[in-house]
């Protein structure tokens, strides 16, 4: 069997996907500046600089994040260059190296608001491996999945499922990003949906995944942790104390101050120039923009995500290599998850966890990652199959079957 004649189909043409760059870029060049207003302060030496251009290289954050934004072409140059087939032919050592990573942060790395994430590096910068750990744990997932076309089988499928999906988990869970581990959930949940996983056994395993929550959250509530306050807060605010919901109150304060075209940009005396909301250029960047920017600004920003997913969506829909369709499904999920969790925290309809905003939060790490993820997606419609390719001959082009002796 070596599948059916090539297929009629515009959208499933190998093309380099400008209309996904252009949408990525908008979204991180107004992270620049949203960073930028964000940390703007008010001083005598602030007056005198009046263009958009000359705020940014004097603002501490927006200067860094300019830097990366700057040298993210030479990573999706990178991550193109390499056809995706070596991705997938070695997914398995990207995974166990990140698996190695995550557990040297574990004992080596640096300790910010109760989580060992992060590897200090030189000059204040900082690399947080778990947004790395995303991908490789989506080309492995993605390569497991693609070897059969109903992927668990039997309790031996199920098993390496979970010790591939369980691994990471574990790891990032032991350093106290509950966000992140949230992140992982999600982006398996879509890729087993995608890879022909049946219901029932997607269901029991979400349903084992609460159940297992109850005694992590009274072991919470036992120590005092402060992820317990933070769920009291949203869940039953009149019982917690004003230091779990500050953020999220004066989170939703500012982005209400900003009403419909907002208060107007770099500011003195607003929200984010007060320092009322913590993190407000990192998880919080939102309800910056919300507070500067008005409805106005946050709807732009919601429309732009909306088009990345869609673009996205359309992209894995006419994908015929099952791997590559997983991959672009992963990589969906992870943005789709990221933004619609972060701006649901910043106005008071989730949780607050450590969830940055993609493309606009600052971080180095994270818009590297993502511009990792974009990368591997440009790399997919550059190089996809043009015909719907059987069980078989994907084997055959990973080299993991013997193709057939010409007579």
């Amino acid at each position: 069997m070596t599948g059916t004649p090539l297929v009629v189909n515009r959208r499933a043409r190998q093309h380099f996907d400008l209309p996904l760059v252009i949408i990525a870029y908008l979204l991180a060049i107004f992270g620049v500046f949203a960073i930028t207003v964000a940390t703007y302060k008010y001083t005598g030496e602030t007056v005198a600089v009046d263009t958009i251009l000359a705020r940014i290289t004097s603002s501490y954050y927006g200067k860094r994040q300019g830097m990366f934004l700057l040298i993210s072409p030479i990573v999706i140059a990178f991550m193109i260059a390499i056809p995706y087939a070596a991705f997938q032919k070695f997914s398995w050592l990207a995974y166990l190296a990140s698996l190695g990573i995550l557990g040297m942060v574990l004992v080596m790395g640096a300790t910010t608001s109760g989580v060992t994430g992060w590897f200090s590096l030189f000059s204040g910068y900082m690399l947080q491996p778990s947004e790395f750990a995303k991908l490789a744990a989506i080309l492995h997932v993605a390569n497991f999945f693609s070897r059969k076309e109903n992927p668990v089988q039997n309790a031996r499928d199920f098993l390496a499922m979970a010790i591939i999906m369980g691994l990471p988990l574990l790891l990032i869970f032991a350093q106290g990003e509950l966000g992140t581990v949230m992140v992982f959930i999600a982006i398996y949940g879509a890729m087993m949906i995608m890879s022909g996983v049946r219901f029932r056994l997607i269901a029991g395993i979400v349903l084992a995944g609460v159940s297992a929550l109850v005694p992590v959250v009274i072991y919470w509530r036992a120590s005092g942790s402060y992820r317990y306050d933070r769920l009291l807060g949203f869940f039953n605010p009149e019982m917690a104390s004003a230091d779990a919901i500050y953020q999220a109150t004066n989170s939703k304060t500012a982005i209400g101050n900003g009403g419909l075209y907002g208060v107007g940009l770099f500011k003195d005396g607003t929200y984010s120039a007060l320092d009322y909301v913590p993190q407000d250029h990192t998880d919080f960047i939102f309800s910056s923009i919300g507070e500067t920017m008005g409805f106005v600004g946050c709807s732009i920003v919601m429309i732009l995500y909306l088009l990345m997913i869609f673009r996205l969506l359309s992209l894995a829909m006419n994908t015929y290599d099952k791997f590559a369709r997983l991959v672009i499904v992963g990589f969906m999920m992870m943005i789709f998850f990221h933004a619609f969790y972060n701006i649901a925290m910043t106005i008071g309809v989730a949780p607050v966890m450590g969830i940055p905003l993609p493309f606009l939060s600052y971080g180095g790490s994270n818009l590297i990652a993502n511009m990792c993820g974009l990368g591997l997606v440009l790399n997919i419609t550059l190089r996809k199959p043009q015909k719907r390719m059987s069980v078989v001959d994907q084997g055959m082009l990973m080299g993991n079957l013997p193709r057939k002796k010409r007579r």
